[in-house]
This record gives structure tokens, C-alpha cells and sequence, in this order.
């Protein structure tokens, strides 16, 4: 599969993007990263939106990397979901929606507390089937960008960053 290597500016500028999109017409209560992807763009959103993030941990793929499991494994949550997200405005963030899985089975997750609200924000629309859906009560997914299915090779993955940055890994 062909392999898209992203540099660290452009994660900020997407995420700049995904910013001003936000601040045009809403303000969430607080941010919730999907760990460990929406780590990075969540700490550049807190910048432009001064909002406490809370990290949310979910994991799909077996510590080999070669498994992967059908639903994602909750491995960290928010201590007292309850009084942290209930009536709040919660902006939900990951690096890239792929297949779904993972963003929806944290939504479903999410609702289960009666947040007043849950938006998205990813760094990148792969365009291609999804095998999940959102629920329906979210209504708004901010994204940097759209992108064809290619295994996406982020700077924060990287053991060599100067290799990642000239695509040689």
C-alpha cells in the first residue's frame, strides 16, 4: 500500500484549519483525545481553544501490530466520566478516520454519560467505506483534510524523524 509520510508542520496547520473551523461557530466545554493518535492535534487545539483535554485510551491492534481486534479494547478512561463530560460540549479528537471502528465505538461510549453535545475533529478523511457509522445525534466532523486509503506514516510514529521527514522509512 502506498505510504503518505506527514512532517509535524503540517499537523499543525491542519489542525490550525480544523481550529478556525471550530471557532466559527462553536466552543466546546473540553477536549477528549483518542490516545494515542489525537495526543498531538488535541495539545495544538488546547492552544487555540483553551480547553482542558481528557485522553481516552482505546486500542485495536494486538501488541504485535499483526492482530486486529473487531472492536476496540478500552485500556484507559476518563476517571468520574460522569461529572467531567455530562451537559458538556465535548470535541472529540483523532488523527484520522479510517475505518470508523474506533471513533464510533468512543462516541457510543461518550453518549452513554448525556453529554450536551459531541463533535469530531480528525486530521484526515480517508475516502473509502467505512465499516461503522456515527450515531446519529453526531451531527459536525471537522477535518484538516481528505485523502485517498494510504497507510498514513505520522511524525510521532517515527524513530527516525529525519528518515520519516525524506520518506525513507
Amino acid at each position: 500500500m502506498k505510504k503518505l509520510f506527514i512532517k509535524y508542520d503540517e499537523i499543525h496547520r491542519l489542525t490550525h484549519k480544523i481550529a478556525m473551523d471550530i471557532q466559527k461557530d462553536w466552543q466546546p466545554d473540553v477536549i477528549v483525545a483518542i490516545a494515542s493518535g489525537g495526543f498531538i492535534p488535541a495539545r495544538i487545539l488546547k492552544t487555540y481553544l483553551k480547553k482542558d483535554i481528557y485522553v481516552v485510551g482505546l486500542k485495536r491492534y494486538s501488541d504485535t501490530e499483526e492482530a486486529i481486534h473487531h472492536q476496540p479494547i478500552k485500556i484507559q478512561w476518563i476517571d468520574e466520566v460522569e461529572k467531567k463530560i455530562k451537559d458538556k460540549k465535548i470535541l472529540l479528537v483523532d488523527e484520522v478516520d479510517d475505518t470508523r471502528l474506533t471513533l464510533s465505538y468512543c462516541l457510543k461510549e461518550l453518549l452513554k454519560h448525556d453529554p450536551k453535545e459531541i463533535r469530531v475533529a480528525i486530521l484526515h478523511q480517508k475516502l473509502k467505506p467505512k465499516e461503522a457509522e456515527f450515531p446519529p445525534e453526531i451531527k459536525t466532523i471537522y477535518q484538516g483534510e481528505q485523502i485517498d486509503d494510504v497507510w498514513i506514516k505520522y511524525p510521532w510514529e517515527a524513530v527516525d524523524i529525519d528518515k520519516h521527514n525524506n520518506n525513507l522509512e
